[in-house]
Formats: structure tokens, sequence, C-alpha cells
């Protein structure tokens, strides 16, 4: 990607976080207020880190979706500095770490740090010397980010009880995981005809 466009994609990303520390540093907004839009715009970027991939098996490869795909990477390292930011709001609001400790055992609470221990492998590795050092390796230990999208999930369903707005999410990724098994499927059954 040319410099000064991965450059606006990162000015673009960063809106909403800056927006959220402005909210915070300006006592508009308690750290505690903060925890739902940090950890739901996370859960937004990794779909759409998630989603270009299956669609692009499903559909071929077009324009938008090479497009897409050519800033994916971006999109999941966002995703895990939001969750960093979701992180740093715990911590603001919790204090001490005997507090954070003391909360430990809570499964709403071990499934976000788990959640956010396994983004930080594919973060950390998301550069290109290291897609060239670890050749397809590389691609295996990416695809951590895919417990981490359900433990994130299931992080925000049991802390929020909120079904709904969870699922909402989810659907766009069943949808083209769905669709890229039923073209896999078809493919294969038309190769066996033939």
């Amino acid at each position: 990607m040319i410099g000064w466009r991965r450059a606006l994609l990162w000015l673009v990303l960063a809106i909403p976080a800056a927006l959220m520390i402005q909210r915070f540093a300006s006592g508009e907004a308690l750290a505690m207020d903060l925890y739902h839009p940090s950890g739901e715009m996370s859960v937004r970027l990794m779909i759409l880190a998630l989603l270009p991939g299956p669609l692009t098996d499903a559909l071929g490869p077009n324009r938008f979706l090479r497009g897409w795909l050519a800033i994916r990477r971006n999109l999941g390292v966002a995703a895990f500095l939001y969750a960093l930011l979701h992180l740093v709001f715990y911590v603001l609001d919790m204090q001490l770490v005997s507090a954070m400790v003391g909360e430990l055992a809570i499964p709403g609470i071990w499934t976000g740090w788990l959640a956010l221990a396994l983004l930080l492998v594919p973060a950390a590795i998301s550069f290109d010397a290291a897609m060239r050092r670890l050749g397809r390796r590389w691609k295996q230990i990416q695809r951590l980010v895919y417990p981490a999208f359900l433990l994130a999930l299931i992080h925000w369903l049991l802390l929020d009880w909120a079904w709904g707005p969870a699922l909402v999410h989810l659907a766009p990724l069943l949808v083209a995981w769905t669709l890229r098994m039923v073209m896999r499927r078809r493919t294969i059954v038309t190769r066996s005809i033939a």
C-alpha cells in the first residue's frame, strides 16, 4: 500500500480512539463508560479483517476485494490496538491491580484477557519482514484471530448480556463463511461431475 494511503487509513482508524480519549480527558465520560465503545470497535475491526478472505474465496477476486485484502493487516492491528485501549480504560476504572486480579476468576473477564493475549501474537508479527521470515507459519499464526474473535464475543456476551448486538456483529462472518462453504462444495461437485 502506498505510504500516503496507509497514513490516511490510520488517520481514519484513529479518529474513534481520539474521540474516546478526548471524552475521558475532558471528564465528559468515565473510563467505565468507554468500555463498550472501545471493545465494540475492536470487534468490528476484527470482523472487517476477517471478512475479505472468505468473500474472495466465495465470490472470486475483484478490485474492491483486492483493495480490502490489501488493508486487512492494518485492520487486524487496529483491532488489537482498540483492544489495548479497552484494557487501558479497564485499568483506569479499576485503579488497583488487586481489584483486577480479584476479577480474573469471572468468565466474562478472563475471556477478555485470553482474547487480548491471542490477538497480541498476530499483531506482533503483522509486518512484511515477519511474513517473509516465517513463511507458511505466518499464516497459521495469523489464524489465532479466529479464536480471539470468538473469545471477544463470549467476553461481550458474558458481561453485557446483550445477545442481539453481538449476534448482529457475528452475522456477516457467518454469512461469508457459509457462502464460502457452499461455493467450495459446488466447485467440488462440479469437478466430480466433469
